[in-house]
């Protein structure tokens, strides 16, 4: 009888192969069968960015590898769960998470391991590779259409909650892109953009009331598009006539916008935030799915998205209007349900994700808590909410700053002061722009 060889396991995203990754392979091929453990996207997301390539792709390739035995998916940012259930003679890894966030994972897979009888195997850091520092110059390319429209049905597969800001030009661009923070170990940072028509509008002094014509908007929205790789979503208010909105579809379509989000009223546009201070009228359901039909129709990828934004509790119906709009427009060919209110207490907006998620636990709903903004993201992802759009943000928080700003210098009639409180030094801003740096 043929002696069983030892197992190994290795923990792999497998994104972006190089010379350190095949080493360190061959190095844990040389203990026995190499088990890769490939990170799924879940296991990703909410630590860091998604991979370029899905599950799927990486695993097409790192199987193809000389010296990896299989692949099973890890489905944890921790070696636990795999090493309890695969139980490995060896574990093999990079010395680099000795320090720094990775170093608690460190410590529970040693433990893990002696209590299974097995060994971890440290291999030295191959100096002067650094994945991140490829992922970075690759990033400093740009993205392809196709891969930052098919990106937002990857987060909202792979996250608990997608976390979306409003953007309304290339700087603010540039902070949706690059702001991240670490929170008690866990690194956080936006999903991706809201190209809102309500900031578009306000940035340009007009009111909003689908002022700004469409042309105009993508126009500015391609600031965006040129210096960021997230995916955005598109505010299109009521999608126009159901002849436009085919051309509006095909357009956002092409530049690689991953979703619209179109409203169920008619009419001249008022701001849902009015409520029932302006009036507010609806669309009939018949009609609103007959627009979400074409919308459907016209696209030519199955990645880009058709959201519902329903608007009955912000004219003052009842929650079961909401509903039975919401399953009529998910029957129509809607991709995503956005559920919006005014009210500060945000209940009928619970209230109604978790009756619509008792008959749908799949349709994405979208949610925007401008009013009720008391709620965490992990409690509105525990009413059923996929994604959460901080709508007005970006423009909300500089508009005070400015006026601060410019009432400084003409208190004191000159800049000192204002330069001083308010303003980011000219070598910050030299360096938050890439390329202005030689």
């Amino acid at each position: 009888m043929a002696k069983k060889n030892k197992t190994v396991y290795l923990g792999m995203i497998g994104d972006i192969m190089h010379p350190g990754l095949i080493n360190i392979i061959n190095e844990g091929a040389k203990y026995g069968d190499l088990m890769i453990g490939l990170f799924t996207d879940k296991a990703i997301a909410t630590h860091k960015r998604l991979p370029y390539l899905n599950y799927e792709q990486r695993k097409n390739v790192i199987e193809n590898i000389k010296g990896v035995s299989c692949i099973v998916p890890q489905d944890d940012w921790n070696y636990v769960p795999n090493l309890i259930k695969y139980k490995p003679d060896f574990m093999i890894h990079g010395d680099d998470w000795k320090e720094g966030p990775s170093k608690y994972l460190r410590e529970q897979a040693f433990k893990v391991m002696e209590e299974i009888g097995g060994k971890i195997i440290e291999i030295p850091y191959t100096k002067g590779i650094s994945a991140s520092g490829l992922k970075e110059t690759i990033d400093s390319l740009g993205v392809t259409p196709q891969a930052r429209l098919s990106s937002l049905h990857r987060l909202i597969s792979a996250k608990p909650i997608v976390r979306i800001i409003e953007s309304h030009n290339g700087l603010t661009g540039l902070i949706a892109e690059h702001t991240s923070v670490d929170v008690n170990g866990q690194h956080k940072e936006f999903d991706g953009m809201w190209a809102s028509s309500l900031t578009d509008s306000t940035s340009k002094g007009k009111p909003d009331i689908e002022a700004v014509d469409l042309t105009t908007r993508l126009h500015d929205l391609n600031d965006t598009l040129e210096v960021t790789t997230k995916p955005v979503i598109f505010d299109g208010d009521t999608g126009g006539k159901n002849e436009h909105f085919i051309f509006t579809v095909r357009t956002l379509e092409r530049l690689g916008i991953s979703a619209v989000i179109i409203e169920d009223k008619v009419g001249l546009k008022q701001n849902s935030l009015f409520g029932t201070d302006a009036v507010q009228t609806q669309d009939t359901i018949e009609g609103f799915c007959s627009k979400i039909k074409a919308g459907k129709n016209a696209q030519i990828t199955r990645d880009f998205m058709v959201i519902a934004r329903i608007e009955s509790l912000i004219a003052g119906k009842p929650v079961e209007d909401a509903l039975e709009r919401a399953f009529a427009y998910v029957a129509a060919g809607a991709d995503g349900i956005m559920i919006h209110s005014r009210n500060k207490d945000g209940q009928d907006i619970k209230e109604f994700c978790l009756r619509f998620r008792q008959k749908d636990d799949h349709t994405p709903i979208v949610a925007v808590p401008t009013t009720y903004n008391q709620f965490t993201e992990e409690e509105l992802a525990s009413w059923g909410i996929n994604v959460v759009i901080y709508a007005n943000h970006m423009l909300r928080s500089a508009y005070p700053a400015m006026v601060k700003c410019a009432k400084r210098i003409l208190e004191t009639s000159r800049s000192l002061e204002a330069s001083d409180e308010y303003c980011m030094p000219i070598k910050e801003i030299l360096n938050l722009i890439p390329g202005t740096k030689q």
